[in-house]
């Protein structure tokens, strides 16, 4: 997937390729959202023009929206890993059991409402505890969203006692435990069919962010948006941006420090504030269009917060059984979000 143009030039003239013209490479990316939405309006799209441009214009980055290239939302990480793709954006949540560690990122509020804050906590509890998960891709970036938030039809949840029977989306398998236990009818769903599912009476509502309602329409799909009190988010969701090895390590070593110097700590940060930026332009929508938008009580809140406690412990005695130390994970998650607080530098526009 990854093309160098001049190697193929040289291999039609039966000559060697010059050091000089050898290094220009074309690298295919591709996500499953509109290009309009947050992430790659705010994210890649400027993270592709700084590549580019460190590069000297001899790295070009071409990013496929809504899964252009083939494949599934749900087999990013393979499409990467065995080169179909040069690279992508993957929610490993979306093959639940497979990276299990990454879930304790994703436990009902673990993370603050600040994506920058919690992308940064993200790559260091990464770095901590996820390197082997994603030994066989090249990773730039491990982050997270912003706050989820419950969108449904008709009125706002206002009590526990409404959540009782409704039909809601979620996207990753800490969200779809917690909204068992408040009393709903969990439906896994990746984000590309949540709009048909509200629009054929599939699913009576979701959780998903303020930033991808736009690009959804769920100013038009659904009349309410409830967040919960406090810092923390109701749910979230971890993401990571990666390259197939092999694109990655036939690049040479002059365009490897160009991906190196736009990965890490403030790659992460950076989609982090994508994010809330969205989350920005996603509130702001609801509201224009007068849907109605509402935050549960700090009573309310404190009894989704104890049930999210429980989906805790019940997620450590399953790690355990499958051989992981899961109290040590979410001690560890716990204080990379701590050792976070405060670091954001703000939204990117």
């Amino acid at each position: 997937m990854t093309f160098l143009k001049t190697a193929a030039l040289a291999a039609m003239l039966g000559i060697t390729a010059t050091t000089g013209i050898a290094q220009e490479v074309t690298l295919r990316f591709q996500h499953f959202v509109s290009p309009n939405s947050a992430n790659p309006k705010y994210f890649l799209d400027p993270w592709v023009e700084k590549v580019e441009a460190e590069s000297n214009g001899r790295i070009k980055i071409e990013i496929y929206p809504f899964m252009q290239l083939g494949g599934k939302a749900t087999a990013q990480y393979d499409l990467i890993r065995d080169g179909v793709i040069d690279g992508g954006w993957v929610i490993p949540g979306y093959t639940p059991g497979r990276f299990p560690e990454a879930e304790a990122l994703e436990l009902p509020f673990m993370v603050t409402k600040s994506a920058e804050e919690a992308s940064r906590a993200a790559w260091e509890f990464t770095q901590a505890h996820l390197v082997d998960d994603f030994a066989d891709v090249h990773l730039i970036a491990a982050h997270m969203h912003g706050p989820g938030i419950v969108h449904k039809k008709g009125a706002a949840i206002e009590n526990l006692s409404d959540f009782a029977g409704l039909k809601l989306r979620g996207p990753s398998r800490p969200a779809t435990l917690l909204l068992d236990k408040l009393g709903a009818e969990p439906i896994g769903l990746p984000v590309p069919q949540f709009p048909e599912a509200l629009s054929k009476g599939v699913v009576d509502g979701g959780v998903i962010t303020w930033e991808m309602s736009p690009s959804l329409k769920l100013d038009e799909l659904t009349d309410s948006h409830t967040d919960v009190a406090g810092d923390k988010s109701l749910y979230n969701l971890y993401f990571i941006w990666a390259m197939n090895k092999d694109s990655y390590n036939a690049l040479p070593d002059d365009l490897k420090a160009v991906i190196d110097a736009n990965s890490g700590l403030e790659t992460s940060a950076m989609a982090g504030r994508a994010h809330d930026t969205g989350d920005n332009d996603g509130f702001v929508l609801m509201e224009d269009a007068g849907n109605e938008i509402a935050t549960l009580s700090e009573e309310v809140t404190a009894q989704i917060v104890a049930l999210g406690d429980e989906v805790t412990q019940g997620w450590i005695a399953e790690m355990t059984e499958r051989g992981l130390d899961g109290a040590q994970l979410v001690e560890d998650a716990r204080a990379a979000v701590e050792a976070t607080r405060g670091t954001a530098i703000g939204t990117d526009g």
